[in-house]
């Protein structure tokens, strides 16, 4: 069932208009810096009216329900936070490179002065107890960026240049699991010594594979 909505969401999005696409990315969007900033439960249909500009007809025309545009939210987050990396995560197959995502990933946070945590994560720990549909796409969201970790350490491993006994897919995983605590508990202390630590202990661990 929720496969079918997606196509039938994407074969919509196809039908829309120059004008209507800009529209619906305007309300995505904006719902999106909303419910960064004050979460999903903090922010109501009507806040996003208002700040994309839009009549309650034209939000709903593209979206029936808040639930939808919830899910539109997820998929534009897990856009942004991976294109933002993009230039690190398309070539993480050498320590060098991951410590140089690791560099890119603190200064953001010293830039955001340590506020708002990842824009998925954040969407992760209020909805996945209570929003099965939100849950399943905060999850592919999660697999893309572990995948991305893993194809560099995987091209690592296949080289020689990590151990044979290394296991890429686990540290993909670790590593994405350290950055995820990392940013949390930097978002609580409002400092960036959790997210350094989480990431420097895994960093150092992969280091122990290589060659």
């Amino acid at each position: 069932m929720a496969m079918e909505k997606q196509v039938e969401n994407k074969k919509n999005e196809r039908r829309l208009t120059k004008k209507g696409k800009e529209t619906r990315a305007r309300i995505i969007a904006a719902a999106a810096q909303l419910m960064f900033e004050r979460g999903v439960s903090g922010t109501s249909v009507e806040d996003v009216q208002n700040e994309a500009k839009v009549s309650a007809s034209q939000l709903y025309h593209y979206f029936k329900e808040k639930r939808e545009l919830v899910k539109a939210v997820i998929v534009y987050q897990t856009e942004q936070v991976l294109n933002a990396q993009e230039p690190f995560l398309s070539h993480l197959d050498s320590m060098e490179a991951l410590k140089s995502w690791r560099d890119a990933i603190v200064q953001l946070q010293i830039e955001r002065q340590c506020q708002g945590g990842c824009p998925i994560g954040s969407l992760a720990s209020e909805l996945s107890d209570t929003e099965p549909e939100a849950r399943t796409e905060l999850a592919a969201g999660f697999m893309k960026w572990e995948q991305s970790i893993r194809n560099g350490l995987q091209t690592m491993h296949a080289r020689g240049e990590l151990q044979a006994e290394a296991k890429p897919d686990d540290l993909a995983l670790a590593l994405l699991t350290a950055l995820q605590g990392g940013l949390l508990l930097t978002q609580v202390y409002k400092e960036t010594r959790p997210l350094k630590a989480g990431l420097d202990a895994m960093l150092a661990h992969i280091g122990t594979f290589t060659i």
